[in-house]
């Protein structure tokens, strides 16, 4: 199925063809084309065709590769050769693995932070808390501006766990599920819901309590994984 085909307007950008493109517009592209893959306006493992894409956008073909190469380190794209760029969405049992691999990966950042950080980088986590908390109630349907917050939640919490091998893999794995959370957050209610079990792992945080932050990081990942499945579900038996 094209691009168009899945609910994308015939102009991107508004953008003429062969209009030359700035870098800042190129990131528009990079944006824009990266909410449609949050916003599930393609299927898992759709194909993004270069020259639909270039149609829909009015650019070159070297700057939708660059877009491209951009959102495959983000995770969000595949380049598979002698098929080129695809929406690469984890399938079932490599979703389980990976969100095992994150309750572990953040249940250690959560006791390091205990252990190393400082009181103002618990100052800085209970206001990336914040930040998020205000995203979920104002923009609970906008899964970019979610992501974005969050993301920067685990920025505080990972740099005061002051360890990075364990950013370095949490972040390489974060990429790999950007679009499993993307789905997990879409689910109504979920934004509310991990507002309320990230306040939980920050007190946790705060009264220096390895035991019960581990508990809760796990609780966080098994629910996000039980969201994202619901979600999956759903948009399967929509489908036949």
């Amino acid at each position: 199925m094209s691009a168009a085909g899945r609910g994308l307007p015939a102009d991107l950008l508004g953008l003429g063809a062969g209009r030359r493109i700035a870098a800042p517009l190129r990131e528009q592209i990079t944006d824009a084309l990266r909410r449609a893959i949050l916003e599930f306006r393609f299927e898992p493992q759709q194909r993004l065709v270069e020259r639909e894409l270039m149609e829909l956008t009015g650019v070159s073909r070297t700057t939708i590769r660059e877009v491209l190469r951009s959102l495959e380190g983000e995770g969000l794209v595949k380049i598979v050769p002698q098929r080129g760029a695809v929406v690469d969405v984890p399938g079932p049992q490599e979703a389980a693995e990976l969100y095992e691999v994150r309750a572990t990966l953040e249940a250690l950042a959560a006791r390091r932070f205990i252990a190393h950080a400082s009181d103002d980088d618990l100052d800085a986590l209970v206001a990336a808390h914040r930040r998020y908390a205000e995203a979920a109630r104002e923009s609970p349907d906008d899964i970019l501006e979610l992501l974005r917050a969050k993301d920067e939640f685990y920025r505080v919490l990972l740099a005061g766990a002051g360890s990075s091998a364990v950013t370095a893999l949490l972040g390489q794995l974060q990429a790999r599920v950007r679009l499993l959370r993307a789905r997990s957050l879409s689910r109504p209610g979920r934004p509310a819901e991990t507002v309320a079990e990230l306040a939980a792992l920050v007190d946790a945080l705060a009264a220096r309590d390895p035991a019960t932050a581990t508990a809760l990081c796990e609780h966080h990942i098994d629910n996000a994984a039980a969201s994202g499945r619901e979600m999956a579900d759903a948009r399967i038996a929509a489908t036949d």
